[in-house]
């Protein structure tokens, strides 16, 4: 493809969720004409190669391609290029985007160079592990007038908007007890999550838990107090052990509680692509109020002649990101995983466009102030509940508390 002058992107990671979300989105964004040249750079070539030769985006995407780091064409493709995305950075002009899509531990060093070599970011969930590391990154993204976004997708799901909407409106009560569930296939053992997401590093409450906490503060504008998780230790194929079932308990800052469950356990059998939803319990003036979110259920079933994905029966989202037929070549991208990351990237884009450093800074407080598209200063909160989760499941679930302030941190709680 001839080089554009459009603004580039490059994706550093090239696994699942590029692949089913992040790659496709961006495809559709460049059909647009809303950005120019695509790049994604992984640690080796073989997940580059998956990516390039998949049916599905060569169908949905006849004649768009992206740039492979390494080249998969000329290197052994199990050869590993650890530094390689510093050299692709390097190569971009300035103020274009790049997209982090890595294991949860990663986020912070390849943001940071990202930042450095003048760049917007957008990464996966959730920004980071630390507290402290998200405010050098809202500090540093800001001093360069540079957009960071969080793709917490669940964000754009119209039911989260409608539920944000009516809630903040009083129309709801005031939240007291709810129960979140996200439970991954089984599947997820035999892939990478293997070789990443490991006691040491991460867990299912930190990796997905984190969505429903931060769907429950978009939705009422809580903060969360206090973290407890239990964890059970699990074995993967590799022997590797992880924190594969999780049981958390979030408390907030009126007293309501959110228990968050959590892991690598939906039947690989079962119809759906996993399990989850959200469950509010509220109190109104007169009678109770409640939110129901059965997100597993979109209300599609299917009997298929043939197997698809080895299954003939399936009960398939169309909300989350599906590739349809609107017309005219190819297949285009619907959903709220494909909205996310088109509000995050013409985000970074209005940031870019605004001009002088001063402007930029502007730009980017306005977003902030928004609320919507998660950034590091308006959703810190998480690096906050994922930080006194990882010390409360390392600690057999002792409560951690956060506490806010010019110094926010988090502590076991004191008996």
């Amino acid at each position: 493809m001839a080089k554009s002058k459009l603004p580039q992107v490059t994706v550093v990671g090239g696994g699942m969720i590029t692949g089913v979300q992040i790659l496709p989105a961006l495809y559709q964004l460049q059909r647009m004409g809303v950005i120019g040249d695509i790049a994604v750079s992984a640690l080796n070539g073989a997940p580059l190669k998956v990516l390039a030769e998949d049916k599905t985006l060569l169908e949905a995407f006849p004649g768009q391609s992206f740039t492979p780091y390494p080249d998969f064409r000329k290197v052994n493709p199990d050869e590993k290029f650890p530094a390689l995305f510093e050299k692709v950075l390097a190569k971009m002009p300035e103020r274009n985007i790049v997209f982090v899509a890595l294991p949860d531990q990663l986020h912070y060093p390849v943001i940071k160079k990202a930042l450095e070599a003048n760049q917007h970011v957008l990464t996966v969930k959730p920004l980071v592990l630390k507290y402290a590391q998200a405010m050098e990154i809202e500090k540093l993204a800001l001093e360069k007038g540079l957009f960071v976004g969080v793709e917490y997708h669940k964000r754009f799901d119209d039911r989260a908007l409608m539920a944000r909407q009516h809630y903040r409106s009083g129309n709801l009560g005031t939240f007291r007890l709810g129960q979140a569930v996200m439970i991954e296939p089984y599947y997820y053992r035999d892939s990478n999550f293997q070789n990443w997401c490991t006691c040491e590093n991460s867990d299912m409450f930190t990796y997905v838990g984190c969505h429903y906490i931060d769907q429950l503060h978009f939705i009422t504008g809580l903060m969360p107090t206090e973290v407890s998780v239990h964890g059970i230790r699990d074995k993967y194929p590799n022997g590797k052990e992880g924190f594969l079932w999780t049981d958390g308990r979030v408390l907030w800052d009126n007293g309501a509680s959110l228990s968050v469950v959590d892991a690598m356990g939906y039947p690989n059998i079962a119809p759906g692509g996993n399990a989850q939803g959200l469950k509010m319990f509220n109190q109104g003036s007169k009678d109770a109020c409640l939110v129901f979110h059965e997100d597993q259920y979109r209300g599609v079933k299917y009997s298929f002649e043939s197997p698809v994905d080895g299954k003939n029966y399936h009960e398939p989202s169309p909300d989350y990101f599906k590739l349809v037929y609107h017309g005219g070549k190819g297949l285009e991208p619907v959903g709220y995983g494909y909205r996310s990351i088109e509000a995050l990237t013409r985000a970074a884009l209005r940031v870019g466009e605004a001009g002088s450093i001063a402007r930029r800074r502007e730009q980017i407080k306005q977003i902030d102030a928004e609320d919507v598209l998660a950034t590091p200063a308006n959703s810190s909160y998480n690096e906050l509940v994922i930080e006194a989760g990882r010390m409360s499941i390392l600690n057999g679930g002792r409560p951690v508390v956060i506490e806010y302030g010019a110094n926010a941190h988090v502590r076991f709680r004191e008996f």
